[in-house]
């Protein structure tokens, strides 16, 4: 469904920027080598998140670096705290080059914005808007994974950290019903969490119960990430997996302050329940049949 309209809007996208040139922005690069270059930024930046960052296959990243170091715009060299980090940095020749092509790229802009009317330029940046939110959403990529990697445990932290500003009296782990690492491990339960740009932004839980409920646990959603539908999307997600593992329906509790979520919830098909645990921080409890 729109993938020839995708198409289409790649095709234009690619022409009207100058993509498909040789030589973007008169500067005698390619547009790969040229985001390179911004990309590294003033201060530098490490290669493994040079490459997550611009989703580039390592050995086409490694070729576009030496041909800047050939160009004398970029040095690579170890990081002075840890070796085993390569770090990548302009050179003078860079940062001026650098310059040079936030200029040509203001140009570029205002040539595409000055043949429209105002109100045709407002439209335009007001749909560049939603399709830069739109397309960061598809990059967001949920998965499965051990509760104890480093990435996983950031999220978990960040939740607990949220609810402790949210609550009303903070939140103590200790007093809540538990899902520790050994409750979100397959098969007793599972972790989804949403990496965009290679970085943790997300994520969220169940307990599995057999044919009985699935409980829902650790829903976050980093505050960088929000707006891009990424809770209803790990929400299916942990609906789709409840049922793949012969749940007949999923449950969660939450807390009055969490109206988001709340608002989430019902808007996904949720029905407030009597209270079926007790779970000290809830106000609210939730339940949603799942589909035979």
């Amino acid at each position: 469904m729109g993938v020839m309209e995708v198409r289409r809007f790649n095709r234009m996208v690619t022409q009207r920027v100058g993509a498909l040139q040789e030589d973007y922005l008169a500067r005698g690069r390619p547009l790969g080598a040229d985001r390179v270059l911004w990309e590294i930024g003033t201060d530098g930046c490490d290669v493994r998140s040079l490459r997550a960052r611009l989703d580039l296959d390592s050995g086409y990243l490694s070729r576009l670096l030496r041909s800047l170091e050939r160009a004398g715009l970029v040095r690579v060299e170890p990081d002075a705290a840890d070796a085993r980090v390569r770090m990548a940095r302009l050179t003078e020749e860079g940062l001026a080059e650098r310059q040079v092509l936030d200029e040509r790229s203001d140009e570029l802009a205002a040539s595409i914005l000055e043949p429209l009317s105002e109100v045709q330029q407002e439209r335009l940046v007001t749909a560049m808007d939603e399709v830069t939110r739109l397309l960061t959403a598809s990059m967001v990529r949920v998965a499965a994974v051990d509760p104890r990697l480093p990435a996983a445990q950031y999220c978990l932290a960040q939740y607990f950290a949220e609810l402790g500003r949210r609550f009303d009296d903070g939140f103590d782990r200790s007093r809540s019903i538990s899902a520790d690492n050994a409750e979100l491990t397959p098969p007793a339960g599972l972790l989804l969490m949403a990496t965009l740009r290679s970085e943790p932004v997300g994520c969220g839980a169940l307990k599995l119960q057999g044919s009985d409920p699935a409980e829902i646990k650790r829903m976050w959603v980093a505050p960088d990430a929000r707006g891009l539908g990424l809770g209803r999307r790990l929400l299916t997600e942990l609906e789709h997996a409840a049922l793949a593992h012969g749940a007949s329906a999923v449950r969660l509790e939450t807390n009055r302050n969490l109206s988001e979520a709340i608002a989430l919830y019902r808007t996904s098909g949720y029905q407030e329940v009597p209270r079926f645990n007790d779970e000290p921080y809830a106000h609210h409890w939730f339940e949603k049949p799942l589909p035979a």
